[in-house]
């Protein structure tokens, strides 16, 4: 049987890939590690992913 090929991912171009990081904020804690933020990428809401655009729709001509 014929294996379907599953639709390219499309990378999101604001964070290549990479939705979340750590942010040190230079503060130590008391067990002596460092406090981070973790930021999500807004734009693919933390996927690292975007939809792929629908297709353009068809434009009939009459003829005349």
């Amino acid at each position: 049987m014929a294996q379907h090929t599953p639709a390219p991912t499309r990378i999101c171009p604001d964070c290549d890939g990479f939705p979340a990081v750590a942010i040190d904020t230079g503060t130590l804690l008391e067990d002596g590690t460092r406090a981070t933020l973790t930021v999500t990428c807004r734009s693919c809401h933390g996927t690292g992913t975007t939809r792929t655009p629908a297709p353009a729709p068809a434009v009939q001509r009459e003829h005349a």
